[in-house]
């Protein structure tokens, strides 16, 4: 994977797989302590330490389609290339919080890609589950809820191409605002 936005895809399907109804997604760029952090967070079926110990090995899976996983593996190596890290962490019943951080600087980090485009195929596929997106920049944030797009758009289904349309224009638009023109314009 060439962008941190595809790995966030991958993760996010980890949590719809679990049969999550809440999956959180936050995005916090703290340029004073060159940092960037990913984490989504999930309240679904969660692991027990034998899974998720295996989870934590390399190229571990659940699915029966194939015998081996690389997006943990895969995202952990994108992390420690940027001289950082990824901490999983999973209770059964309760749900997965998986954390990626980053050095905001590192000529090896992995831009963050088309995350409006993301959040907008992510959100297709939330009508059984609420996404919620926050991106942190400089102490400001942007918070976006699929909850609320619901709410607003009543009998419309949430994956119509009007509606997705507005989330990624939504999500862009309020991106290029919170970074206020200190970074290039997001995807």
């Amino acid at each position: 994977m060439r962008e941190l936005s595809l790995h966030i895809l991958d993760i996010v399907q980890n949590s719809i797989s679990a049969k999550a109804d809440t999956i959180t997604v936050e995005i916090s760029e703290d340029i004073d302590a060159d940092e960037l952090k990913i984490t989504v967070s999930d309240n679904g079926c969660g692991m027990d330490e034998e899974t998720l110990a295996r989870v934590n090995g390399t190229f571990a899976t659940s699915r029966t389609t194939r015998k081996i996983g690389m997006g943990i593996a895969l995202f952990r190596a994108a992390a420690e290339l940027s001289d950082g890290y990824l901490t999983l962490e999973s209770k059964k019943g309760e749900g997965t919080v998986t954390t990626a951080v980053f050095r905001h600087s590192s000529i090896d980090r992995m831009p963050l890609g088309d995350i409006s485009g993301t959040m907008m195929l992510l959100s297709a596929k939330a009508q059984d589950f609420d996404l919620i997106y926050r991106h942190i920049w400089r102490g400001n944030e942007f918070v976006f809820s699929t909850k609320d797009i619901k709410e607003v758009i009543e009998d419309t289904p949430i994956d119509s191409p009007e509606v997705l349309n507005y989330i990624h224009d939504y999500i862009h638009e309020n991106l290029n605002e919170l970074f206020g023109g200190e970074r290039d314009e997001i995807s």
